[in-house]
């Protein structure tokens, strides 16, 4: 994994934001942050999340996850990192769901290996494809004796790098490492960004970073009005009149160690 800073991270990814929410028409604006340094809720807005446990991962893929979701986006100054901000619980339902089961994947072959520009040419769903590889980075870790959860940060970042790489185990089980790492990493990301509803993004800590005003679609009074900074608290798409969101009842995951 390449060094860059937090905040250059936040900066760069702010623009998937608003690709994420598309779904309800908003509108990515020019605004303040109005969270507080550690990612702190606005008051009256929060999430509330059915306690239960992981749907997809046992409890060893969860611990390898968690530790390797909080490296990706970690915990600082800026805001929460991608652990606190649920984004296992995230990971966990889009992969217990029918995203997981490859719903709308082409799976018919043939399966060779394509060039770059040619997108994914594995037969494995995405679920497929994280058990298998789960399961080959848990026997290799088993082997040597070493979770990643236990690991110091800075041999958590030089394993993440070699499945990046490729330069550790690259075959994992059918899976190319470094394909299960961009996988994880995309999947990450999004789960920080996109809308409470689906699991991740935990009192929208990330928008109010980022200033984004989230499912918000009536800005009529706004049309007329030009350079100016639009600060406003952001709204899900599963938020009540009472400021709450409710995470989709089908997918009752949540973050491991609370409800349980």
């Amino acid at each position: 994994m390449d060094k860059i800073s937090r905040r250059a991270f936040l900066k760069a990814a702010g623009a998937a934001a608003a690709g994420l929410t598309t779904e309800a028409g908003t509108l990515a604006v020019a605004a303040t942050p109005t969270a507080k340094p550690g990612g702190a809720p606005s008051a009256g807005r929060s999430t509330s999340q059915r306690a239960g446990p992981y749907l997809f991962f046992n409890a060893r893929e969860a611990a390898f996850i968690e530790a390797a979701v909080a490296r990706l986006i970690p915990n600082d100054e800026t805001g929460p990192g991608a652990l606190e901000a649920g984004v296992p619980s995230f990971i966990d339902k889009q992969l217990a769901g029918a995203w997981g089961a490859g719903e709308r994947l082409y799976r018919s072959g043939p399966w060779q290996a394509g060039k770059p520009t040619q997108g994914y040419q594995l037969p494995f769903t995405p679920a497929e494809l994280f058990r298998n590889a789960l399961r080959a980075i848990d026997d290799d870790l088993r082997k040597s004796g070493r979770a990643l959860a236990k690991m110091t940060l800075q041999d958590q970042d030089a394993y993440l790098k070699s499945l990046q790489d490729g330069t550790g185990t690259a075959d994992l089980n059918g899976v190319p490492s470094n394909v299960f790492f961009e996988s994880l990493l995309e999947m990450t990301i999004e789960g920080y960004f996109s809308d409470p509803v689906y699991g991740g993004n935990k009192d929208m800590a990330a928008w109010k970073m980022l200033g984004f005003p989230g499912a918000y679609a009536n800005f009529y009074d706004l049309v007329d009005r030009h350079g100016i900074s639009y600060t406003r608290v952001p709204m899900s798409l599963a938020e009540d009149n009472a400021g709450h969101v409710t995470v989709h009842p089908d997918i009752p995951a949540d973050v491991r160690g609370k409800g349980k």
